[in-house]
């Protein structure tokens, strides 16, 4: 199989201090292209940017509240200035507040959602401004499996991530006739440091929701970005990916 390349394409990835984020941005890396790391975690996103300087690729970790509309702004100039264009963007950053809907605070409804959603909305909006002029783009949104068929006491959580699959499909609608594609990946049951907390009997339910029989690793879901933001899928848009072993069919 031929190699994935990204020489000479700048990619900006959110929420890449850890998890998905950080897989991305590292596998983005070393494939070839220059990364610019964000996250609210300092100390986490300068450590990706690190690794990345290790692969021999350039980076800069930006530390920024996604939500944030002026925050977004003087980032986005901050990476044009520090990379003159940004060619790829991954939408990664997300949180979760869970809760049933009965005991679900108003503020954790609106901080998900803002994290969530209105991030892509924003990092999405500042970019394609830069990605129109270069008539070329490419962005991948993380949404969420329970994004397509929902979870108890996830409802907030559930709404930003069929946000994210919704605002994907109309924004590849609105860009392609400047060639800028933009897909989505629907992560399930990935690998964390989260779910090493998880008790047996917790494992073993959600193990029973995966044909394929186990959790998946954030490299599984890298991989498919990487593919996502490469030429080999250049006639792909407005699609979602579903990673999660098989919970969607």
């Amino acid at each position: 199989m031929r190699k994935i390349e990204l020489l000479g394409k700048t990619a900006l990835v959110t929420g890449a201090g850890g998890g998905i984020g950080k897989a991305t941005a590292l596998l983005l890396a070393e494939s070839g292209a220059d990364v610019a790391v964000c996250d609210l975690n300092k100390e986490a996103v300068e450590a990706t940017e690190k690794e990345i300087l290790a692969l021999g690729r350039k980076a800069r970790a930006y530390t920024v509240d996604v939500s944030n509309a002026e925050q977004v702004q003087d980032m986005i100039k901050d990476v044009v200035a520090d990379f003159s264009k940004i060619d790829i963007l991954i939408n990664n950053a997300g949180i979760t507040r869970d809760n049933l809907l009965m005991r679900m605070k108003d503020e954790d409804w609106d901080l998900v959602l803002s994290v969530n959603l209105k991030s892509v909305f924003l990092l999405s909006k500042a970019v394609s401004r830069h990605m129109i002029k270069a008539r070329s783009g490419k962005i991948v949104n993380v949404a969420s499996v329970i994004g397509v068929i929902g979870n108890t006491g996830q409802a907030n959580y559930a709404a930003s991530k069929a946000g994210v699959i919704g605002l994907t499909k109309s924004l590849a609608k609105e860009f392609a006739s400047r060639n800028i594609t933009v897909n989505a990946v629907a992560p399930g049951f990935i690998k964390t440091a989260m779910t090493d907390k998880l008790s047996e009997e917790v494992k073993n339910k959600m193990l029973e929701d995966i044909p394929l029989g186990f959790l998946g690793e954030a490299s599984d879901v890298a991989k498919v970005i990487r593919f996502l933001v490469s030429e080999d899928a250049r006639y792909i848009t407005g699609q979602v990916m579903h990673i999660d072993g098989g919970m969607v069919m």
